[in-house]
């Protein structure tokens, strides 16, 4: 056979390139295996070399040898390398021949499949052609499936002692060896033998570290040996005690910082003995005796090592972050005054304290206030301050500041003193609404001097000028005197002190003259409140809490007292929101509770319930009569209102008149009336018996007797009649020509309706839906009444009254919101508090203003109806069968006697 050139295709490479393909790919891979098979062996000593001289750094021989030593292994290691590297330059890359004898020798192939398609036939015949041919084509068929298989690189033909054992040994050995504190690392031999330390076994060493007790963790306890290799994690500021003992002389602590600073740390017991004089000591004077044990103390703020005797110890301190704190929503005031903050805090730890830093927007550098800032403490839950929100509300109404622009400013505090601070949001502080002219005046007055001193003279000109024509301004005498000592004090007043005791004067004579004996009982319950929440807060013993809510009860009743007379005659307001109710009973239930969860030791619980507590009293409003310039706007709103209403009752009583025609109606059509036609559309609506006739016309088959019966029991019911409304005696056709008089009354009703809507949009109010509905379903019951249907109406009627409804309280929200859109949510921001179903804040029915738009009455709907219809059919099919009894007789009579 004639060997072709490998780079002309031939024979079934020729016909099938996609096998030429497949071969060229696992001659490729075959290659590959022959050279990994070169290499392996070859290997083997290069990674022993690196094995051992892993063992011996692991095994610290480089560490602990002298310097020559270390230079000469290193030295032996680097020939040895070089000595194994000198075998790999017999590497060469395989040539097909080769790859062809391997792929054939794998796969157990015979008579050369892969290398007899490079061949030719010596004779070249066309016969020896085309048989050639065909052999080289069944011997393609069986390299569709060659595998070169893995490396086989017969590596004990090379070891045949199987020394390559003792350096793969050594090295796992070495490595664990390396994780004790006596291990050596890869780079000692690089670098010089480290000096020896002097371990004393002799001393004892006790060391852990005390993390501080805000952070919850355990204290952590050193081993004796330092053998801990990752670095010990511990919060900042813990604190680290090393106590050492034994020994013969004093053992130095050493504490390296990151920077390689290194920190004596002294002990304790050196620290409180007083040094020696210096005349006494001359330079050969030994070194003075150890302690019998010493304690050395140090606070971890940064990492770092702590050295000891030969030993050591890392250390990585957790960074303590500041706190975080929020606005959760915008301050807002509550309804009488106080100022309700929404927040969020957040630190690692846990929050310490947080307040709210308020401090004026426009005040003088060189004013000189009277008072300090406002106090507001936020109350912060104890179980889980690390991520927590809360709500605090607190009256500031009796501070200058109340009503003026003030920057709030939210400030958290954690154990570890550190400080966190919101962004600061500017509002007006809230004050307390004087409904009193004179009142105000007064509080205006005290206000002046309280926020600079200096303007004492200004406040005193205001006063004067109060009384200036006191018959027309002052009716009261007692205010009239009250206001001539204040002014007395105003003149006569000398220091701070007693600048404050006349401020208190003047705060005084306004809440008296504005709420009378019920601002003396608020202010006993706000200092019976906050007395309790301080003895909370500092874990008073049971007996004092028991005292504390006994006089915290006390002034809840009074103060409910004093409300309740208050509450009494007042009218509702206009403005006012719909709120939940509190009664005595709710009130007296919760100060039972915080009672029982202080004694039980709960007194997280306590706090937060008197909180919300608190809450609950400051949106507590006591009803006073609203003075101000709402009255031609109110008076509009009212109108319409009024206008309102008499369109629902007008609908109600028209709605009403239609069901008893249209029953009166039917009620002659089932007694057969003689002018009524077989034709007429009404007689659609009655039942049918089973022979398709109306059941009225049964009688006309009857026989005599039950026809008397019945001629008997309609001529009783008859005379029972006589005194009834007219519309008793109309025939059917009057009463459908009564029903078709009423449209007229219902087109009224629409456009009235219209009137209604069109005057709201004129005031900026867009009426609702339900007014549209309302006036398409009163236009279809028009249409059905000209016809003389009765029911279709009624049904049209219920709806209209229904949308008329929805459509009146979509409109009594828009008014209350322009209400308090004019005015400003009160005069400091404040909303009223609510008649929630025509009852006052305690609970007790009031007297009602405005409109009635029934929506405590029920419309009957469809199926109401349809239920009253079947009830009076039963009973007058009762009555047509002739009860025996006169008294049921007649008690059937009169149930059908419709008035």
């Amino acid at each position: 056979m004639n060997k072709s050139s490998s780079s002309e295709k031939r024979g079934a490479f020729a016909l099938r390139p996609s096998l030429a393909r497949l071969v060229a790919a696992k001659r490729f891979l075959a290659r590959l295996v022959l050279l990994s098979e070169q290499i392996l062996p070859l290997l083997l000593p290069i990674l022993s070399v690196v094995a051992l001289y892993l063992a011996a750094s692991w095994f610290g021989v480089f560490r602990y040898a002298p310097d020559w030593v270390r230079v000469a292994l290193l030295i032996i290691f680097a020939v040895a390398s070089l000595a194994t590297l000198l075998p790999l330059r017999r590497l060469h890359w395989p040539d097909t021949a080769a790859a062809d004898r391997l792929l054939e020798q794998r796969n157990g192939l015979q008579h050369q499949p892969v290398a007899v398609q490079e061949d030719e036939p010596a004779t070249d015949t066309p016969f020896a052609r085309t048989l050639w041919r065909e052999h080289q084509t069944r011997m393609a068929e069986k390299i569709a499936a060659l595998d070169t298989g893995f490396p086989r690189p017969d590596i004990a033909s090379h070891d045949r002692m199987a020394l390559r054992a003792i350096p793969a040994l050594l090295v796992v050995m070495g490595f664990a060896y390396s994780l004790s504190m006596n291990g050596g690392s890869i780079t000692d031999a690089l670098l010089p033998r480290p000096a020896p330390q002097a371990i004393d076994p002799a001393v004892r060493i006790d060391a852990w570290v005390t993390p501080p007790s805000y952070t919850g963790r355990a204290p952590i306890y050193l081993t004796v040996n330092g053998t801990e290799q990752a670095a010990i994690r511990v919060p900042e500021l813990s604190n680290l005690t090393v106590r050492v003992s034994g020994g013969k002389t004093a053992e130095k602590v050493v504490f390296r910082h990151e920077n390689g600073e290194a920190q004596d740390i002294a002990s304790q017991e050196a620290a409180k003995q007083p040094a020696p004089p210096a005349a006494t000591q001359t330079e050969g004077t030994a070194a003075p005796p150890a302690l019998s044990a010493a304690t050395h103390l140090m606070k971890l703020e940064e990492n770092g090592e702590l050295e000891v005797n030969g030993r050591t110890w890392s250390f990585e301190v957790i960074p303590d972050k500041a706190p975080e704190i929020a606005f959760n929503g915008v301050p807002k005031p509550t309804v009488n005054g106080a100022l309700e903050i929404g927040f969020t805090i957040k630190d690692d730890y846990g929050v310490q304290e947080a307040r709210a830093e308020i401090v004026p927007v426009d005040a003088e550098p060189t004013a000189t206030p009277l008072y300090p800032l406002p106090d507001f403490r936020l109350d912060i839950p104890r179980r889980n301050s690390r991520d927590a929100k809360g709500v605090t509300s607190k009256n500031l109404t009796e501070h200058p500041l109340s009503g003026k622009r003030v920057r709030i400013t939210l400030v958290a505090k954690d154990a570890a003193g550190q400080t966190g601070r919101s962004p600061p949001h500017e509002m007006t502080l809230p004050a307390r609404p004087f409904n009193e002219p004179l009142a105000a005046a007064v509080a205006e007055e005290r206000q002046v001097f309280s926020l600079d001193t200096r303007k004492m003279p200004e406040a005193i000109a205001l006063n004067e000028a109060l009384t200036l024509r006191p018959e027309e301004t002052i009716p009261s005498l007692t205010n009239y005197l009250l206001l001539q000592s204040a002014l007395t004090r105003m003149k006569l007043t000398k220091g701070d002190e007693a600048m404050k005791d006349t401020a208190d004067y003047l705060w005084d004579i306004a809440v008296g003259m504005e709420d009378g004996d019920l601002s003396q009982a608020e202010r006993n319950l706000r200092n019976a409140q906050q007395n309790l929440a301080d003895a909370l807060q500092r874990n008073a013993p049971d007996p004092e809490i028991k005292k504390l809510m006994d006089e915290l009860r006390k002034a809840m009743q009074e103060y409910m007292k004093e409300l309740a007379q208050r509450m009494q005659n007042a009218p509702m307001q206009p403005n006012q929101n719909a709120q939940n109710i509190i009664r005595q009973q709710d009130l007296e239930r919760m100060m039972d509770q915080i009672e029982n969860l202080a004694r039980s030791g709960n007194r997280d619980a306590a706090q937060q319930m008197l909180s919300e507590l608190q809450r609950m009293m400051n949106n507590l409003q006591a009803g006073r009569p609203q003075q101000g310039q709402q009255g031609q706007d109110n008076s509009q709103m009212r109108q319409q209102m009024d206008k309102l209403g008499q369109i629902l009752r007008d609908q109600q009583k028209l709605m009403e008149e239609t069901f008893k025609l249209d029953q009166q109606l039917k009620d002659r059509m089932q007694r057969g009336d003689p002018n009524m036609g077989m034709n007429d559309p009404l007689l659609d609506d009655m039942p049918m018996d089973n022979d398709g006739m109306q059941q009225d016309q049964q009688g006309q088959g009857q026989d005599p007797n039950q026809q008397g019966q019945n001629q008997q029991g309609q001529n009783q019911q008859g005379q029972n009649q006589q005194g009834q409304s007219p519309s008793d005696q109309m025939t059917a056709e009057q009463l459908r020509e009564a029903l078709k008089q009423l449209r007229s009354r219902q087109d009224a009703l629409g456009k009235q309706l219209g009137e209604l809507q069109k005057g709201l949009g004129d005031m900026g109010i867009k009426p609702g839906p339900g007014f549209g509905q309302a006036q398409r379903e009163m236009e279809g019951a028009g249409r059905e009444l000209g016809q003389g249907h009765g029911e279709p109406a009624i049904q049209g009627q219920g709806r209209a009254l229904e949308a008329l409804r929805q459509g009146a309280r979509d409109m009594m929200n828009q008014m209350m919101q322009a209400m308090q859109g004019q005015q400003g949510q009160g005069p400091q921001g404040q909303v009223g508090q609510g008649n929630q179903n025509g009852r006052d804040p305690l609970g007790r029915p009031r007297r009602a203003e405005g409109p009635d738009f029934g929506d405590q009455v029920k419309v009957p709907d469809e199926i109401d109806v349809q239920r009253a219809r079947e009830i009076l059919d039963a009973i007058r099919e009762k009555l047509g069968n002739n009860p025996p009894q006169e008294i049921e007789r007649r008690y059937l009579e009169r149930l059908l006697d419709i008035q």
